[in-house]
């Protein structure tokens, strides 16, 4: 009885556009991974096929399970990602001048900040929901914020910039719908963007008055190559063959698209491999280049009827609790896709924050995957209707 009446709960419109989401991975890495090994030319595809069939049965293990019950061990789930952080810096493997993997076998290395994103939407729900109509002075804020600040610097110590970012995106959808002032903690949020944009200024600024000289070369908790990969989108012309390379050969890409695109495996940027990171942080491009405006127009649209099911399901849930997980994990894909898609238009700082549901990854697919199990749960176990 209690299965039918979930099976009855479940939200098809959702499931019907995550499989269309999963479909186009598919679907686009077989066209943006055939040249990336010429010897195994569907090696890609058959891995993220793994890793869909593999998701796609964590999801139905996750919503099987009362959401309700994680919140009895919050606290040692909140342990086990600092634990999982503190492993891999100490012991984690390098590649590409960070150190963020566990290697587990020859083909799978374990990302732990992947999975930390998930970790803190379960643990941050439970520590803003007993705070509930609690987070009305400036001083309130200070809890919720160090609670995220810990496994972000633990984050930014691999260094991995853009998956801090998405632990600030996590924490300020879910305080706002946790019930904190709106106009303090905006003030809050407006006073460190400029806080922030004030920094860089000085960093990078040259000609100061002479009553800010003193403050020249600000210093920046961040390393060179950090900063200029933040802020080369404003110029990329002025590093063609260096940084600025990966966002003039997207915006290339894109844009020599059109309206149709260049048709299936036809495009040149991905093709001809100028295109770096095509089959994971840039696959964006490639729908670009070889689909053309109406095919991004699509993607785009099935994000965003996928969002708004999701929405749907935060709006219905029994409890603030079920509300925040959703409301988190609708921040994390939300912000995903508006970095990504913005970073290869060249509009927003390259990251290296991967397309949810689409780039190629195992950790990325299987962390996504766990997180849309959450709201099933939450989905299945919805408020009863009273007529």
């Amino acid at each position: 009885m209690q299965l039918r009446r979930n099976i009855q709960n479940l939200d098809y419109m959702f499931l019907l556009f995550l499989v269309l989401l999963l479909a186009s991975s598919l679907l686009i890495l077989s066209t943006a991974s055939i040249n990336v090994d010429k010897e195994q030319p569907y090696h890609y595809v058959k891995l993220q096929a793994l890793w869909i069939s593999s998701g796609l049965i964590l999801t139905a293990l996750i919503a099987a399970i009362d959401y309700r019950k994680w919140r009895r061990c919050s606290i040692w789930i909140f342990v086990l990602n600092i634990v999982l952080l503190l492993v891999v810096i100490f012991m984690g493997n390098e590649a590409k001048g960070a150190t963020r993997w566990i290697t587990i076998t020859s083909n799978f290395a374990f990302q732990p900040s992947e999975f930390a994103k998930v970790f803190i939407i379960l643990t941050l729900a439970d520590f803003l929901a007993k705070r509930e109509k609690k987070l009305t002075r400036f001083r309130d804020f200070a809890a919720p914020f160090l609670y995220v600040l810990l496994p972000m610097i633990l984050i930014c110590l691999q260094p991995d910039l853009g998956t801090a970012l998405v632990f600030g995106a996590i924490f300020v959808g879910m305080m706002f719908v946790a019930g904190a002032n709106p106009r303090k903690f905006g003030i809050l949020l407006l006073g460190g963007g400029v806080l922030i944009a004030l920094a860089l200024w000085l960093h990078f600024a040259t000609n100061l008055p002479s009553w800010l000289q003193f403050a020249q070369g600000l210093p920046l908790p961040l390393k060179d190559y950090q900063l200029k990969r933040l802020t080369i989108f404003l110029n990329p012309a002025s590093d063609i063959s260096g940084d600025g390379f990966h966002i003039i050969q997207s915006i290339w890409a894109i844009g020599s698209g059109g309206l149709w695109g260049k048709g299936f495996r036809m495009g040149t940027q991905g093709q001809l491999n100028f295109l770096p990171e095509h089959h994971t942080d840039f696959i964006f491009s490639v729908v670009g280049e070889e689909f053309g405006f109406i095919g991004t127009v699509c993607l785009l649209f099935f994000f965003f009827i996928f969002l708004s099911r999701a929405i749907g399901i935060a709006a219905k849930s029994q409890d603030l609790y079920g509300t925040l997980i959703a409301v988190g994990v609708i921040s994390m894909f939300t912000f995903h896709i508006l970095v990504n898609v913005g970073m290869t238009s060249g509009v927003m700082p390259v990251t290296g924050i991967p397309l949810p549901l689409i780039s190629y990854g195992g950790n990325n697919m299987l962390s996504n995957m766990l997180a849309i199990g959450l709201l099933l749960s939450i989905n299945i176990r919805r408020q009863k209707r009273m007529f």
